[in-house]
């Protein structure tokens, strides 16, 4: 099914049938319907972040062709700001891919990989991207079993910490999607010709 330029997929999965909304663009992207059966801190992380990072992934790929139809370079795409007080577009892609592997590390006690922040192109933002959903698919849900209860200690919050549950639900994921909505901002800022579905990518719709 075809709905203005955006395909409607009819599947079945768990014995659930389900509709799967996405634009033709989407990356990452594949319905979550066993959400209320994983542990809850897995689910409203890996996949979530998954899912986000195939939105942000689109949008750069959308920001990088018409760049070169318009005759801006990368660079200086790269380095603008939605603000003069606030990250440039490669900063904010780079927090991002921080963000959702440092958050998972914190939460199961595992390692994140480390990024030295070296981009200087979208190419090299794409490969960021995919060296992060990499990581987060690597972690199983069992991992999470006692993350909700795991002290999560942040080093700009001296003498404190906070329970893995509220570190989710308060920070991990807010600080998330600030920068993934502040770098949609500048590359439409830019005039790419982007909208809500490559920013959503996809919505797993029920049948009534």
């Amino acid at each position: 099914m075809n709905t203005r330029g955006r395909n409607i997929y009819f599947t079945k999965q768990e014995n659930l049938d389900f509709l799967f909304f996405k634009s033709t663009d989407a990356l990452y992207c594949s319905p979550i319907t066993s959400i209320f059966l994983m542990n809850e801190l897995y689910s409203f992380t890996v996949p979530i972040f998954i899912k986000s990072l195939g939105g942000l992934k689109t949008v750069l790929m959308k920001a990088g062709v018409h760049a070169q139809q318009i005759g801006i370079t990368e660079e200086s795409l790269l380095k603008d700001q939605l603000a003069p007080d606030m990250f440039p577009l490669v900063k904010q892609v780079q927090v991002a891919c921080n963000n959702a592997k440092d958050a998972v590390a914190r939460l199961t006690g595992t390692e994140a990989p480390t990024f030295l922040d070296t981009e200087e192109t979208i190419s090299d933002l794409l490969h960021r991207i995919d060296a992060t959903v990499t990581f987060l698919q690597s972690l199983p849900e069992s991992a999470f079993t006692d993350a909700a209860t795991r002290h999560v200690i942040l080093p700009y919050f001296p003498n404190t910490y906070m329970t893995g549950f509220n570190y989710v639900h308060e920070y991990a994921l807010p600080n998330f999607f600030f920068h993934t909505v502040i770098a949609y901002g500048i590359i439409r800022k830019n005039g790419v010709p982007i909208g809500k579905a490559d920013y959503a990518n996809g919505l797993t719709l029920q049948p009534l």
